[in-house]
């Protein structure tokens, strides 16, 4: 599973601060990774050839409504309504675009909506799914394009006043999983191996939206529990988000004895009453806006015409 982590994805945030014919961007990708890159001083931590096939795989998969991506489609749109400006353009990118799409319902405002994904089969999959959408004045279009490199040539991402939506999965997801994968490994194999990729902390997002440049950043936390009848459950709804790991350096090999004793264990320490077994997602969401100049901003330094000292003098004479 990818992360978005201040190493990996700094170099792309940093080019959303180019001016672009689009006002609003989605990220919907549930972890976003790194690029392959041009320079060969970049580190390259995700396998991105990898990731069109995870995509690729998922698209066909993809084929009922997944209630979890659903909730997490719901809440980056809730956070848009909740912003009382109109957006006629947008550009959805990420790992569940379908969504982001069905469940849009003409918050926004938007006149204009770019699909894209790094995956023809996905493209194909929204472009398909846009004849069950209900009746909506909404110019869809549909692109296949990494998401590191934005094909919208030298322009990219957003207007001055434009908004950034995200959600990413943070570093709590999946802490059963990994806790009886590394169990596991230790006794049948002698040692780990990296079997989920590493996750952002809730600091690390924030880092990344100032450094990006992007003014008014917010972050917040939700967590979800969601049960599954076995292990094996869970990584096929992993497979079907497209979300299982995609390091580059990743172990390509799961012994069965091992498959089958991270199950036993994942059962043993964390299964309810019921026989279900639980699995953590925390999900980060990511809010920046490109800078213009009717944004609030902070008072300049040392410019306060009242000191904490007559404040506190009035509320203490109150009191």
């Amino acid at each position: 599973m990818r992360s978005l982590t201040s190493l990996c994805r700094s170099s792309w945030l940093s080019r959303t601060r180019r001016e672009a014919p689009h006002s609003i961007l989605f990220s919907n990708t549930l972890c976003t990774d790194n690029s392959d890159g041009v320079q060969s001083s970049r580190i390259k931590i995700f396998d991105r050839h990898f990731r069109r096939k995870q995509l690729d795989r998922a698209a066909w998969l993809m084929r009922s409504k997944d209630s979890f991506v659903d909730t997490v489609a719901e809440n980056i749109l809730d956070r848009l309504e909740d912003c009382k400006k109109t957006f006629p353009t947008a550009l959805c990118l990420g790992g569940s675009l379908e969504a982001v799409r069905r469940l849009l319902r003409g918050r926004g405002a938007i006149e204009r909506l770019i699909m894209m994904s790094t995956s023809h089969d996905m493209v194909k999959l929204c472009r398909d799914a846009e004849h069950g959408v209900q009746s909506e004045n909404i110019e869809t279009s549909f692109m296949v394009g990494d998401e590191e490199f934005l094909p919208v040539k030298e322009r990219l991402a957003l207007k001055p006043d434009g908004l950034f939506l995200a959600a990413i999965l943070g570093g709590e997801t999946l802490k059963e999983l990994r806790i009886a994968c590394t169990v596991a490994q230790m006794e049948r194999e002698g040692g780990i191996s990296p079997r989920i990729s590493p996750l952002a902390q809730v600091r690390d997002a924030g880092n990344l939206l100032t450094r990006a440049g992007f003014s008014l950043p917010g972050v917040d936390v939700d967590e979800f529990v969601v049960r599954y009848p076995s292990a094996l459950d869970l990584v096929e709804h992993l497979r079907a988000m497209g979300e299982t790991n995609a390091l580059l350096q990743r172990n390509t090999i799961l012994k069965r004895e091992t498959a089958l004793a991270t199950a036993a264990i994942y059962d043993s320490m964390f299964a309810a009453e019921d026989g279900t077994i639980p699995a953590t997602f925390q999900v980060i969401y990511m809010t920046g806006w490109r800078d213009h100049p009717s944004q609030q901003r902070a008072k300049r330094r040392g410019s306060a015409t009242v000191s904490f000292q007559d404040i506190q003098k009035q509320f203490g004479s109150e009191s």
